[in-house]
């Protein structure tokens, strides 16, 4: 059975048995906030426990690395929409120690992309469209810093209102221990 029809026969008998009554959330955040948060695996479940919140309670962003590479960028228009279309108040990022970004090797991943079929000619034709790859495809050596570095693209941003805190923590995808590394609330006095 292929990985689709699994999900498709898990998801009949999901809502037969009515499974979805334990998840029913109002559309806008209880907490008012939205969180940028990496889409490793191990933060699915762990992350909102180890903040306290639970469905229905925060809006919930995942990029790799829980990065805003544009203050233009997909990342950053949920950010705006959460803000002003879902009432969120605060911003949190929150990175993760053993981040696969910190090891993310540019030149490594278009060597794969041409391994899996991806021509030459395509990469040249991305490339002389105004996008460069290894920027594009870059992760970071610190997650302290790229958390610091997302907050201030978010924090910075000449559509966000100046009342609207931003966070940034970093989690231990181990234990969920949090460590701050920006409050948000210094910045608003």
């Amino acid at each position: 059975m292929s990985l689709l029809d699994e999900i498709l026969v898990y998801n009949e008998k999901f809502v037969e048995e009515e499974e979805y009554e334990k998840y029913k959330a109002g559309k806008l955040p209880e907490k008012r906030m939205v969180v940028l948060s990496c889409m490793d695996t191990r933060l699915v479940e762990l992350l909102p426990k180890s903040m306290n919140f639970k469905n229905g309670d925060a809006k919930v962003i995942k990029t790799a690395g829980a990065v805003v590479s544009h203050p233009f960028g997909s990342a950053m228009r949920s950010i705006m929409v959460a803000v002003y279309e879902l009432n969120a108040d605060e911003v949190f990022v929150v990175g993760h120690h053993d981040c696969g970004m910190s090891s993310i090797n540019s030149e490594k991943m278009v060597g794969k992309m041409k391994d899996r079929g991806i021509t030459e000619e395509t990469i040249e034709t991305v490339e002389n469209s105004g996008i460069h790859l290894e920027n594009w495809l870059r992760g970071f050596d610190s997650v302290e810093e790229s958390v610091k570095n997302s907050v201030e693209i978010i924090r910075n941003h000449p559509l966000l209102p100046a009342n609207i805190p931003v966070h940034g923590l970093v989690i231990s995808p181990e234990t969920g221990k949090l460590d701050k590394v920006v409050d948000g609330y210094e910045f608003l006095k």
